[in-house]
C-alpha cells in the first residue's frame, strides 16, 4: 500500500517540547487548558528529581538533563525545562547548553527566563513574589531577579519542601496570598513561582481585583515558548491564555 506524509499531529503549527519534573502534577494539566483546539504539538519527557526540593536536589537534575532531552523527538522548535527553581540553581545558560547538547538547533527556555521576559513584556520591574519554597530555594531566585533589574518589594512563601504537597496547594490559598501581596506600596506586578502550583483558575480574578498583572511560572513558560517558536511575533498568540500577559 502506498501512503502520503503530512506534518504530523498538530498540522503545521509549532512543535514544542517540555522536560517536566517527575513530581510535577500541574504543568501538563494547565498546558492542555491553554493549548486546547490549537495547532500546536506539545511533547513531554520526565526528569528524575527528589521529592524534597532543596538547592542540592535541584542541582542534581543538571546531569540528568541531556538524558531527559534525548527522550524528546528531533526537530522541535522550542524545548522548555520546566522548573523555575531548578533553572535558577543550575543556571539558565547551563540549562540551555545541556538541552542543546542533544538538540543543537532547538531554542531553549525555562520558567525563570520566561518570567523575566514576561515581566518586561508587561512593563513591570517592581514585584511581589509568592513561592511554595523553603528560604534556601527562594533566596537565589530573588537574587537572580535583582540581577535582571527586577526588584522584589514583597516576598511570601508557603515554606513547603515536599513537591507532592505543592501540587495540592489549593488555588484559594494562592489567591489569598497574592491579594495580600498586592497591598504592598509600589508593586507593579504579582509573580507566583513554581510549575507545580495551581494558578490558571485564579489569574484573571486576581488581576481584576488588584488591577495588577499576574505572572506565573506555567503561564510565562508556555507564553515564552510560543513567542520563541513564532520568532517573537507575540501577536500570533494574543488572547491564547489567562492574564494580561497574553493581551498586552
Amino acid at each position: 500500500m502506498k501512503y502520503v506524509l503530512n506534518n504530523g499531529a498538530g498540522g503545521g503549527g509549532a512543535r514544542l517540547g517540555l522536560i517536566v519534573l517527575a513530581t510535577d502534577e500541574t504543568l501538563e494539566f494547565e498546558a492542555r487548558q491553554l493549548l486546547a483546539g490549537r495547532e500546536i504539538q506539545l511533547l513531554h519527557a520526565r526528569i528524575p528529581v527528589a521529592r524534597d526540593i532543596t538547592p542540592a536536589s535541584l542541582g542534581a537534575m543538571d546531569a540528568a538533563m541531556p538524558v531527559a532531552a534525548a527522550l524528546l523527538p528531533e526537530g522541535l522548535d522550542v524545548i522548555g525545562y520546566a522548573c523555575t527553581s531548578g533553572a535558577t540553581v543550575i543556571g539558565q545558560a547551563r540549562v540551555a547548553a545541556q538541552v542543546q547538547s542533544v538538540h543543537p538547533q532547538t531554542r531553549v527556555t525555562d520558567p525563570i527566563s520566561a518570567v523575566i521576559a514576561a515581566l518586561g513584556h508587561v512593563g513591570a520591574a517592581r514585584i511581589a513574589m509568592l513561592t511554595p519554597y523553603v528560604p534556601s530555594v527562594t533566596a537565589p531566585m530573588r537574587a537572580l531577579l535583582a540581577a535582571n533589574g527586577i526588584e522584589t518589594l514583597h516576598e511570601a512563601s508557603f515554606a513547603e519542601g515536599d513537591d507532592r504537597k505543592v501540587a495540592r496547594i489549593d488555588p484559594a490559598s494562592t489567591r489569598a496570598a497574592l491579594l495580600e501581596a498586592a497591598k504592598t506600596p509600589g508593586v507593579e506586578a504579582l509573580f507566583a513561582s513554581c510549575t507545580n502550583l495551581q494558578t490558571f483558575s485564579i489569574i484573571d480574578d486576581v488581576e481584576a481585583e488588584t488591577g495588577l498583572p499576574v505572572i506565573t511560572s506555567n503561564q510565562a513558560l508556555l507564553w515564552h515558548m510560543q513567542v520563541l517558536a513564532a520568532d517573537g511575533a507575540s501577536a500570533e498568540i494574543a488572547a491564547a491564555g489567562p492574564g494580561r500577559l497574553f493581551t498586552v
